[in-house]
């Protein structure tokens, strides 16, 4: 392929599930880039494990998210550098906001392998709540913040202190744990049962903008929401 594209293009293997190969196969196609950095990258490694999940191993959905989710995500962060340098700056709650939206996925799978026995599965979206959270997350941000390096906390550091401020404030408010329970009983008894149940006025709020805006307007409100500035995008192909 390097011989057919007269040097333009270079094929390299590596084993995405493994972050020290992904960080050295970066660091080898960043000293090839040099200051030019990198101006796209198409992260698309990925498997299929089809059957229904009460059938499939944890072991081989466990492997397809090592694949499918940690290797992509091991793919972008290792590139980052490069591309930041191709291009600049890209709110900080990636690992929870993917989780839940994984969980969701399977509701809707779920839903549907499991309507032939009469069996419905709800999906409760929550808004803002007040439990006994905020502690907990408060030593999470002090952690995360403590643990930047210098050029991370260069890159990061007062856009994630505002975030940092803006979430502590918000635990401290919203629908009390029993409220929340007497919805999700409610949601229990509804016949026929509900898909999605929000939990929280703050919770119908956004359900609704997610069905009603674009994808620009809600990236915004989303930074906003969390006391960022929403950040004008670069252009993307000079």
């Amino acid at each position: 392929m390097e011989q057919a594209s007269g040097g333009a293009v270079r094929l390299t293997l590596c084993d995405i599930t493994d972050e020290a190969s992904v960080r050295a196969w970066a660091r080898e196609t960043s000293a090839a880039l040099g200051d030019a950095g990198l101006d796209v990258l198409v992260s698309n490694a990925g498997i299929l494990t089809p059957g229904p999940l009460e059938v499939l191993s944890l072991d081989a959905i466990r492997h397809e998210f090592e694949v499918n989710v940690f290797g992509s995500l091991a793919v972008i962060n290792a590139f980052l550098p490069a591309l930041r340098q191709a291009r600049g700056p890209l709110p900080f709650n990636g690992p929870s906001s993917a989780s839940k939206a994984a969980l969701e996925a399977f509701a809707d799978i779920y839903r549907a392998e499991l309507r032939p026995f009469g069996v419905d599965f709800v999906m409760v979206q929550p808004g803002n709540m007040r439990t006994g959270g905020p502690a907990k997350t408060a030593e999470a941000l002090r952690v995360a913040s403590e643990s930047m390096t210098d050029e991370q906390r260069r890159l990061y550091g007062e856009a994630f202190d505002a975030f940092a401020t803006a979430l502590n404030e918000m635990q401290g408010s919203g629908l009390a744990a029993d409220a929340a329970a007497e919805k999700v009983i409610e949601a229990v008894e509804q016949v026929p049962a509900p898909i999605r149940v929000p939990v929280g006025t703050d919770a119908e709020e956004i359900l609704e903008l997610v069905r009603e805006k674009p994808d620009a307007e809600l990236d915004e409100l989303r930074m906003r929401l969390v006391g960022l500035e929403p950040v004008q995008p670069a252009s993307v192909i000079e």
